[in-house]
């Protein structure tokens, strides 16, 4: 449903967007991570129709976002970082300008509004005037804004960026909930663990580049090496060691654990359990050792690139 090749956008000498090649199917969701100024929301914006790319070619549900800029507005549902609120309309009346603005019937905006209100916690401020809500109650609003028209595909510019921690984990159960098969998802994030609970692939941008492209289990592997596999025994590891597969690797160990790599840990852990039962080691557990897409990230783009600073982009 998204599709972009070579995607370049340049601001007279600054390369904003450099050869961003991405495709993202009906029923996944993208997240789009990277330091301040990577070219992140520039992106957004060429996908929304909004910035006319500089080089390449992009497509969202089937509509070429250069030659077929109304279509494309049609079929998306754009939450941007600045969300351009009218702080002096009602709530109720402003959504009803938006779903008259993609033409909806009267009945069906009604409709919408009741449902989306409900479904994101504003129902009992509709008719509160805008200027009245919170930062995070505004961001909601922006959300269910771009749900109105039920679009097949959803741009989200940073959608928890100023909820309060139940409020956010609200937002993500639905932007997840709004995977489905006839609908593709971007979120742009700088909430790492909102991008791994969220997302079925992960892009990392740095200086307008694609860096890393993967699931979150594929980055994991492909930057931080084979999973770490930890055992832990109800003895002592004295003579364990010496059962294990030649398989499994970089082994370390203590006085009643062991931790090992493995590129097939599906094959291996059942055969390290069987091999330590035989020998009379009675094993505790064998689990993964948690690694963090934080790591991945700081791998990727350098500890002082992630640093915050002020975004273009």
């Amino acid at each position: 449903m998204i599709e972009t090749h070579d995607l370049g956008k340049d601001f007279d000498d600054l390369v904003a967007v450099d050869g961003v090649s991405l495709r993202v199917s009906a029923g996944e969701i993208l997240a789009l991570l990277g330091p301040n100024g990577a070219g992140k929301t520039t992106t957004i914006r060429m996908l929304a129709s909004i910035l006319r790319p500089s080089r390449g070619k992009a497509s969202v549900a089937g509509f070429d976002v250069v030659d077929q800029p109304d279509d494309v507005h049609s079929c998306i549902g754009l939450l941007t970082e600045h969300h351009g609120l009218y702080t002096r309309m009602r709530a109720v009346e402003y959504l009803s300008f938006f779903g008259r603005v993609h033409g909806l019937p009267l009945p069906h905006v009604q409709a919408r509004i009741e449902e989306l209100s409900v479904r994101y916690g504003l129902a009992e401020f509709l008719q509160k005037r805008l200027g009245e809500y919170s930062r995070g109650m505004r961001q909601r609003l922006a959300l269910v804004r771009a749900l109105l028209h039920e679009p097949s595909v959803l741009l989200l510019d940073e959608p928890t960026s100023a909820l309060d921690p139940a409020s956010a984990k609200m937002v993500r159960r639905r932007i997840g909930k709004l995977r489905s098969a006839n609908r593709a998802i971007v979120v742009c994030t700088h909430n790492l663990y909102e991008a791994e609970e969220l997302a079925d692939t992960i892009a990392i941008i740095r200086q307008g580049r694609i860096v890393a492209l993967g699931s979150p289990a594929e980055l994991k592997r492909d930057m931080l090496g084979d999973p770490i596999m930890e055992l832990r025994l109800a003895s002592s590891v004295d003579g364990a060691v010496t059962h294990l597969p030649s398989e499994v690797h970089d082994l370390e160990y203590g006085e009643d654990w062991i931790r090992y790599r493995t590129s097939e840990p599906e094959v291996q852990n059942p055969l390290v359990l069987e091999r330590l039962a035989k020998a009379g080691f009675p094993v505790v557990t064998l689990a993964e050792v948690g690694r963090s897409l934080e790591d991945v990230y700081l791998r990727v783009v350098g500890e002082e690139e992630a640093s915050p600073e002020p975004d273009h982009g």
